[in-house]
Formats: structure tokens, sequence, C-alpha cells
């Protein structure tokens, strides 16, 4: 049931991290996938280790903050393989924690233009090329649990994050009558590259967070894209308008 073999689709920020988790799992359920990142080199790395898995992939750069970029994944996309079967919009980046006092109009805009205007730039052209072709489609794009509770000192990312939702929901009710399903992760910690750092820097303020978590670890990118993978199947035929918690239980009220 989480079988995607035969579909074909498109991995925002893949480069590395979930993105890259995210696409090579597609590829290891038997999809076609398209790879796309800012970071040229990281992008054609994932695709290299998807092939040298036994996978399909192509490369085509993308800025997520860009709408013909959005535009042009999807056609590429449909050039290769025929059709998009399914899209994770991935594509997210951060600043530095600091309370709305001191907040600088001008991260608010970089963030909100890659976080938030990308992702409906991605479901505006993707929506349109499911509705144009038989069978509808799936998407699914990656919020946060700072979207669903708030977080000092990270208003700008965490209301971004708000928004996918939000934009999530509101794409699953007017794409539901052409078939097409629009999902959200919202990842708790995850072992990124910045993740990593972070625990190596601060290593006692990374075990606070980890402390804090139910299941007593952060999740592996892998565990992310598992989620995103289950959410574009078939075994989640029934599935849209949902925002995931993949935290490890640290969204739960207590």
């Amino acid at each position: 049931m989480t079988s995607m073999q035969g579909k074909s689709g498109l991995v925002t920020a893949s480069g590395d991290g979930i993105g890259r988790a995210s696409a090579m799992a597609f590829a290891a359920a038997g999809a076609n996938v398209l790879v796309s990142d800012v970071n040229d080199e990281a992008g054609r790395e994932t695709v290299r280790l998807i092939r040298k898995a036994g996978g399909t992939a192509e490369y085509l750069h993308g800025n997520a903050a860009s709408e013909a970029d959005a535009e042009a994944l999807v056609k590429k996309v449909v050039a290769l393989w025929g059709r998009l079967d399914f899209a994770h919009n991935n594509a997210g980046v951060s600043t530095q924690t600091q309370p709305i006092t001191d907040q600088v109009g001008a991260d608010w805009e970089r963030i909100l233009a890659v976080n938030l205007i990308g992702v409906m730039y991605g479901m505006k052209h993707q929506m349109r090329q499911m509705k144009a072709q038989e069978g509808g489609g799936a998407i699914v794009n990656t919020a946060s649990t700072a979207g669903v509770s708030g977080s000092w000192g990270l208003s700008p990312y965490g209301s971004s994050k708000w928004g996918v939702i939000g934009l999530t929901k509101t794409g699953a009710i007017e794409g539901a009558p052409a078939g097409i399903r629009v999902n959200a992760i919202c990842p708790g910690a995850t072992m990124t590259a910045a993740l990593k750092g972070w625990s190596e820097e601060v290593p006692e303020q990374f075990q606070g967070v980890v402390d804090a978590i139910p299941l007593g670890r952060a999740a592996e990118p892998e565990e992310q894209a598992s989620a995103a993978v289950w959410l574009c199947s078939p075994g989640a035929s029934y599935v849209t308008g949902v925002a995931l918690a993949v935290d490890g239980g640290s969204s739960i009220p207590r």
C-alpha cells in the first residue's frame, strides 16, 4: 500500500536532510523522482545515490522562492515521465532565535518568501497539472511542530509554518473534486546537519530538547521521509488536509 511503482514526482530542497531522505524514499518505493535544490552539487549527489541504489532520478536546479522555477519543475517531470503524480514541497529556511521585539523585517520577508509563498507557488503549478491529468495526484508540504504551537524566538519561522498548514488545508478542499490530496508533515527535532551541529556545539541544550521528547530521541530524516511517502501513497488514499506530527510525541499536550 505504500508502493509508488510507476509514479512520477518531485522533491524540493532534496540536496540533503529531510529532502534527500524523501527523494531517496520515493525512489526506493518505485517512483521516478525529480530532485531539486539551490545547491547543484548536493542535488546531483542525491541523484547519484538514488541511481546507485537502483532508482530513477533526474536533477533540475530550483529556487523555492521563484515561481518560474516552480513551474519549470512541474514541466520537467511531465516532459520526462508524462505526468505529475506527487510533489513534496520541502524547502524551508530559518533565522537566529530572537524575541519579536528584536525582529527585522528583512528576515521575515526572506523566510516567508521561501517557506510560505514558495509552497504556494509549488502548489499552484502542481495542482494545475494534476487537475489537467486523469487521476489527480498527491502533495505533501513540510510544515513543522513550530506551526502548531508557539515557539520562543521563532516568530517568523513559526508563522510561516502555521501558514503552510493553512495553505495545506485550503489546497485539500480545493483539490478534492479533482482527486488531489494535500497533506503536511510537521517534523519535530530531526537529525539534519544543522541539528547535528547544534548538538555538538551546545550539547546541554540539545539534551534538554531530547529529554522533553516522550520517545527519548530526535528523529532521523528517513523517519520524516517515510511519513511523506505514505501520505502520497495509495495507503493514504482517504487522507487529505492533515498536518501530521512526526515528532516522537513532543506535541502531545501534557
